[in-house]
């Protein structure tokens, strides 16, 4: 018995099927409202970093720091993200 394999391909497009587009516009806003948050920690942070270095207070000062540290980490994965995946992908589309 001859066994028949099947080539199988996979090219993503979000307008193949309906309401792909809607889900790219809602993956547009969801990563618009994620880089105010991370512009609004961003902006606590300093803040905070500035009170804490001005007042001696170092535990202030540190979370401060932390919270500049951590905003701007996410403003670089959200900002990256698209470049992430297609990376992934594209390296599991050279598996053969």
């Amino acid at each position: 018995m001859s066994m028949m394999l099947l080539n199988v391909s996979l090219s993503p497009n979000p307008g193949a099927l309906p309401g792909g587009t809607v889900l790219q516009t809602l993956a547009n806003g969801i990563a618009g409202w994620a880089l105010i948050l991370a512009l609004v920690a961003l902006v606590i942070g300093a803040a905070t970093w500035a009170i804490g270095a001005h007042s001696q207070n170092y535990q202030q000062s540190y979370s401060g720091r932390r919270a500049v540290l951590v905003a701007g980490g996410a403003a670089l994965v959200i900002g990256a993200a698209p470049a992430i995946v297609n990376f992934f992908f594209n390296l599991g589309n050279g598996v053969h």
